[in-house]
């Protein structure tokens, strides 16, 4: 009766063992981000990838700064008997991890940070956050890009023909008319659909979120509109085709007291004639 006891106590034990080591275990799909290794001790305990999204991070002056890009975000937990370390350790880690890559600490308060990350013409931030007296932590890493649109000239055409226009998202220098380069496929897009319909005439207009000042914007918006169309006559477009406007923030399509909102607003439509 005495050994079977034993028994038990060492079948539990052992069940146990198996429990808790099964609950250390990595989330199925989920791994380090290659930029960064995990605290000694620690598991994920969940994770999550998008190919494009934002975060808000906080800057040097304690102001909220919304990135978009890359998103990954992963959650981890102690282990069973591992000894957690402060939340102030887990966040000077990654500072001083950060540090020996050539990064920088934006900001940083007891339980988190704001890091970044300036290498090869990429930007990427991370927000690692302690909690729950250093027995876990959330990693939030956005490598910054701008959002790319995939959109071709038979999509315009038909949005054209049921619509009257069509809302591209053509992303240009901040606060300049200069067409960035992961945009041009979209301008290419566009002669394509004029040199595919000859008698196709239409009026590129800009249009800006609410930052700034009303006249400001509008200048802005028409000097963007006025830059798509010199793309278009500099690919070979009758000239006499096109007209530009600008229409600052006179006309939003969603709300601008949101980050989403905004980036909706801030587009150029091509309209039909």
């Amino acid at each position: 009766m005495k050994i079977m006891g034993i028994l038990s106590i060492i079948t539990l034990a052992a069940f146990s063992f198996v429990i808790n080591l099964a609950i250390a275990q990595d989330e199925p799909g989920c791994k380090d981000h290659p930029m960064l290794t995990r605290m000694p001790g620690f598991y994920i305990d969940s994770c999550e990838k998008k190919d494009f999204e934002q975060f808000k991070f906080v800057d040097s002056k304690g102001n909220d700064q919304t990135v978009e890009g890359v998103y990954t975000f992963i959650k981890y937990a102690i282990k069973d008997g591992a000894k957690a370390p402060s939340e102030l350790q887990i966040v000077r880690n990654y500072a001083n991890a950060i540090q020996n890559i050539g990064g920088t600490t934006v900001y940083e308060a007891r339980r988190q940070g704001y890091l970044k990350v300036e290498k090869g013409g990429n930007i990427t931030w991370i927000h690692v956050r302690a909690h729950s007296v250093g027995e876990a932590y959330d990693l939030v890493i956005i490598e910054k890009k701008a959002m790319t649109q995939e959109v071709t000239a038979n999509d315009m055409l038909d949005s054209l023909n049921k619509q009257g226009f069509v809302a591209l998202y053509i992303n240009f220098d901040t606060n300049k008319a200069t067409i960035k380069t992961e945009s041009k496929p979209i301008v290419d897009q566009i002669v394509v659909l004029l040199k595919d319909n000859p008698s196709l005439k239409v009026s590129v207009e800009g249009h800006t979120d609410s930052t700034g000042t009303p006249a400001k914007n509008k200048t802005l918006s028409q000097e963007r509109a006025q830059s798509v169309m010199n793309a278009l006559v500099a690919a070979g477009i009758d000239k006499k085709r096109l007209s530009a406007v600008g229409w600052g923030q006179e006309k939003p399509v969603a709300d601008n007291r949101t980050d989403e909102g905004k980036a909706k607003n801030r587009r150029v439509e091509i309209v039909k004639k």
